[in-house]
């Protein structure tokens, strides 16, 4: 662990690793000819190397303090564009990979972007833009094209160009946008500064310990803050940040690198953990595994930790070298926890959002483990519990460095959560009689989705209201296993149904609106598709000035 833990912008975050680990490997790039596999592997030199060059580029192509905005999947040119902006270009504005084409022009006008750096695969919706001239962007750069940017930048470099290497951080400025749920009118426009996301890592270094012998799996979305920050974090210890080829891959992926520090949602450790035990029970070891639990649990007491050594058949499965897990977004299930940590491979959860650059609070290894808590707040951060009920019950209140700027062009919700220098969350929460801070769930209505995706129900709302036969809608999360299946109730006007489909019957009419439902979930991004519907011609429960009790209306749902 390094002995500085302050840093004001990321371009210190970065510079501190490549002056203690030149030579460490910073990605390994898998590479695909044919049936052949080969890996490019870049070192903390090179990755500099190429920031600086590239950086250099897209000065001379004058996006000098522009807006650039990033789409794409997790891959090495994401984060290289991602570093070079933020270290000297302009302003970063990451986008959802998962965003359908309209959602993306509305994204790079809200953001007002003026370039925006994209794969291969958004071509077909990049042509269109330019014929249509829907957004203001001017620069379209395919990161096919980085190479050769690079190249250009360091002629340029050669030549004597410092324009990038000199240019100077405004720490405390507007340096990202960061939209927090689609991009939709209704979603909120983050904006963070360096000091914002410099301040996060910096705390975690002084909770988490990582090394230069390392591998990690840039598994989470590099569009969110929970992927970007954790890949920074990595960056900065100098650990080696390898690909995942798809959900489906994880495994062998684990192998492949042997990965040993994985940042992940529950979705994705609660899939493993169900492989695990099928795989023990499968092979008729449930009890020698329960047995080496006991075992290995009583002797930790002693300071005697022989949990990889029982469970190494477990370990290797995983690829052998897996030690930590980092789990955030959502809250895991407490028996999947136990059972890593029982296996040897220390399983932390963390709490945050993406307007607090993510992390607020986090489980600690110098610290019991209290399956359920968050653990306690980085050292940067105060937290304290607002207007709690007889159970100590109340908002989650954050203060620090790290808490965002404010909502970018919307200072009315600005001023709605950042009060007196306190961020109010949104999220209920309590802390035990020990300080660990526990989150109860969600004060309003966003809906949290297993693998960490927020859906905000009103936007929701607003596109089936528009169908003519609705005469009022609700969107909300109805439990189903220990997840929750995104459905809709809809109350149709008889009126109108009876005078435009007076033959229509009841299956008739489910069918018309799922099919309908279906047409509005083509145009939005996977996670926000509607999976259920409940329709009705009963009124809804409403308040005095005719809106939605929303949670009676849950109630009444689930008690049928």
């Amino acid at each position: 662990m390094q002995e500085n833990f302050e840093y004001n912008n990321i371009k210190e975050v970065i510079n501190s690793a490549v002056t203690r680990f030149p030579n460490s490997i910073a990605f390994t790039i898998k590479q695909r000819n044919g049936k052949e596999v080969s890996y490019r592997k870049i070192t903390y030199k090179e990755f500099s190397e190429e920031i600086n060059s590239l950086g250099t580029a897209l000065i001379s192509l004058g996006l000098k303090d522009k807006r650039i905005a990033i789409i794409g999947k997790n891959r090495y040119e994401w984060m290289l564009s991602y570093c070079t902006i933020l270290n000297g270009v302009g302003i970063a504005v990451p986008l959802d990979k998962g965003l359908p084409s309209q959602e993306i022009v509305l994204s790079l006008q809200r953001s007002k972007a003026d370039a925006i750096i994209y794969e291969d695969s958004y071509e077909a919706d990049i042509t269109k833009m330019k014929e249509e001239k829907s957004t203001n962007v001017v620069d379209f750069i395919s990161m096919n094209d980085i190479p050769g940017l690079i190249n250009k930048g360091k002629e340029l470099l050669n030549n004597g160009d410092r324009s990038y290497i000199d240019a100077e951080i405004d720490n405390d400025k507007m340096s990202i946008i960061l939209f927090t749920s689609g991009t939709t009118s209704l979603s909120k426009a983050v904006m963070l500064s360096h000091r914002n996301i410099a301040s996060n890592i910096g705390a975690m270094n002084r909770v988490y310990k990582f090394y230069n012998t390392d591998v990690n799996i840039a598994f989470l979305p590099f569009h969110h803050t929970f992927g970007s920050t954790g890949t920074l974090l990595m960056l900065n210890n100098g650990v080696n940040n390898v690909f995942c080829d798809g959900l489906r891959h994880i495994q062998e992926n684990l192998k492949e690198y042997k990965v040993s520090v994985f940042i992940c949602v529950p979705l994705i450790l609660e899939a493993m953990h169900k492989k695990i035990i099928q795989t023990i029970e499968k092979a008729g070891k449930s009890k020698i595994v329960n047995r080496g639990k006991k075992i290995t649990s009583f002797l930790l007491k002693f300071g005697i930790d022989i949990r990889r050594k029982v469970f190494r058949e477990i370990i290797d499965n995983l690829g052998g070298a897996l030690r930590m897990v980092v789990s955030g977004a959502a809250a895991i299930n407490t028996q999947v926890a136990k059972d890593f940590n029982n296996f040897g491979i220390v399983t932390f959860q963390g709490y945050g959002l993406t307007e607090t650059s993510p992390v607020l609070c986090g489980e600690r290894p110098d610290k019991k483990l209290h399956y359920g808590s968050v653990g306690f707040p980085l050292a940067n951060v105060q937290i304290k519990i607002d207007n709690p009920d007889e159970n100590g019950v109340g908002e989650i209140v954050a203060k620090g460095p790290n808490v965002m700027l404010g909502y970018y062009e919307n200072e009315e919700a600005t001023r709605e959560v950042l009060r007196d220098g306190w961020f109010y969350t949104g999220d209920l929460g309590y802390f035990d009689k020990d300080n660990y801070l526990f989150v109860s769930g969600r004060q309003k209505s966003v809906i949290v989705l297993k693998n960490g995706k927020n859906i905000y129900p009103e936007e929701l709302e607003v596109l089936i209201s528009e169908l003519p036969y609705v005469a009022e809608c609700m969107v909300f999360g109805y439990p189903k296993g220990d997840d929750l299946l995104l459905s809709a109730k809809i109350v149709y006007d008889k009126e109108y149904v009876n005078k435009n489909y007076p033959d229509i019957s009841k299956e008739e009419l489910k069918l018309k609106i799922w099919n309908d439902i279906k047409k509005i979930n083509n145009g939005l991004t996977n996670f926000k598709h509607i999976k259920n519907i409940i329709v009705t011609d009963e009124e809804m429960i409403k308040t005095t000035t005719a809106k939605v009790k929303r949670f009676e209306e849950i109630k009444k749902i689930l008690k049928k």
